[in-house]
């Protein structure tokens, strides 16, 4: 659970309400459900015709996902780098048999870690399993922005159709001049659709965006400091020398210390 993502929407939402109810006894003037198809069905519609249905699909399974942990946290690259050194004294005491025999059980949980492995067995050379590995990430976190761009353009889509709501609420106030009974409905519509599209647009879809886009980015430096710390496997240096060299891309804090975590 993201106690951040959580905290922050409850936030947004409570602080909105709340302010309404201050402000005024009559809270139910905005609701309007009219305003509500015209702004979220419309940006819906438009994400539908400006992407693949399965990206759109993912974006919306997003919404949801980012109020869970995330699956990269700060004790997780701590613990890729001391999984490697691992690794490394395995195949200082056994070769690559010693590897083998480490990571039978990668080919379900971790299928990138599992396909380096698999190229550090066939005895490519570190530049191979460099390049190899680097155009795997490239291309799996481009996929992965996918949904990010469907949450942007949907970020982007809403106050454009709250937009046309307020023209339609207008074009329905000026038809009825000779009855101001129904102006004052028709430019509440005009008002709301705006305000639905701006508070969709910054209070939802942005944001989650935002949160989905440094996720992977997250996902992707972690792919990263395992492929150094495969390189280096690769390249048979010492478990040490890989320690040094994937400390290097963490937070000093989170160092990893072979005589201190080896035995834990």
């Amino acid at each position: 659970m993201s106690i951040g993502t959580i905290a922050g929407i409850l936030a947004g939402i409570g602080l909105f309400i709340g302010a309404i109810f201050i402000a005024t006894d009559n809270f139910f003037m905005f609701v309007d459900a009219p305003s509500f198809i015209m702004v979220v069905g419309g940006a819906c519609a438009a994400s539908f015709i400006s992407f693949e249905a399965r990206y759109v699909i993912l974006a919306y399974k997003s919404l949801i996902i980012i109020y869970s942990a995330p699956a990269i946290s700060r004790n997780v690259l701590k613990a890729e780098v001391g999984r490697i050194i691992k690794w490394a004294y395995a195949v200082q005491k056994n070769g690559p048999a010693g590897l083998e025999s480490e990571t039978k059980k990668l080919q379900k949980s971790d299928k990138l870690l599992a396909f380096g492995v698999d190229c550090v067995l066939a005895g490519y050379s570190a530049g191979e399993v460099r390049e190899i590995l680097s155009t795997s990430i490239e291309s799996a976190f481009g996929r992965n922005m996918a949904p990010v761009k469907v949450l942007q353009m949907l970020g982007g889509a809403c106050p454009a159709f709250g937009m046309i709501g307020t023209l339609v609420g207008l074009v329905i106030m000026l038809g009825n001049l000779d009855d101001p009974s129904s102006l004052g409905p028709a430019l509440s519509v005009a008002l709301i659709t705006t305000l639905y599209g701006v508070l969709f647009s910054r209070l939802i879809f942005m944001p989650a965006a935002l949160k989905v886009e440094q996720r992977e980015q997250i996902v992707r430096f972690r792919n990263y400091l395992v492929l150094e710390g495969l390189t280096l496997l690769a390249d048979k240096k010492s478990p040490r020398y890989i320690q040094d060299r994937m400390n290097s891309y963490l937070d000093p804090t989170l160092h990893f210390n072979i005589d201190k975590d080896k035995s834990k």
